[in-house]
């Protein structure tokens, strides 16, 4: 399958969701470029997310996040990958809304925690209680990812493929994003 891309595809959703993953194979599938917004922060500020937590805080971090989702999005069709919070600024949904097409990847709390719990690169997550920090982050965002232009359910029996699939699938319910090429 060949597919014209119109605008930029934005994943969103909580940390462990698969918006790199899903984004990855998804931009390779419908031949655009990939970019992964934290790791364009990464690169700009020379540290790690959460090196740039500890020494400037999450206001800052923010800051320079919406400074570079908004230099992507102008950048064409791509699929960006964005940080778990990226979405609750109005701001950068309505950025994101301006210039593309967001995606909610919906995953439920157990799936979440099965896939972040290993990983010490999350820095939101480095309290005394993790899964209750998780739990509070996903019931604090639910409501802005519902705002996302679709939504595609995270199962957990899907391959990388078969949720890559998902996403085409709610793609081309928006031939103002996404239309395949006979």
């Amino acid at each position: 399958m060949a597919f014209r891309v119109k605008k930029p595809i934005v994943m969103v959703g909580m940390m462990g969701a698969g918006k790199s993953a899903v984004g990855r194979t998804l931009a390779q599938t419908i031949g655009v470029p990939f970019i992964d917004s934290d790791d364009e922060i990464e690169r700009a500020a020379a540290m790690t997310i959460a090196e740039v937590f500890a020494r400037d805080g999450e206001a800052f971090f923010r800051a320079r996040e919406s400074e570079v989702l908004r230099r992507l999005l102008a950048e064409g069709p791509r699929v960006i990958a964005t940080g778990g919070g990226a979405f609750l600024s109005e701001q950068n949904r309505a950025a994101i809304a301006a210039a593309g097409v967001s995606v909610w990847l919906k995953a439920d709390l157990d799936l979440l925690w099965e896939r972040v719990r290993h990983k010490p690169t999350r820095p939101l997550l480095q309290t005394p209680d993790p899964k209750g920090t998780l739990a509070r982050l996903y019931a604090a965002r639910e409501a802005s990812y519902a705002r996302a232009d679709l939504v595609v359910e995270a199962d957990p029996g899907y391959t990388l493929p078969e949720m890559t699939r998902q996403v085409i699938r709610a793609l081309e319910t928006r031939p103002d994003v996404i239309e395949e090429n006979a």
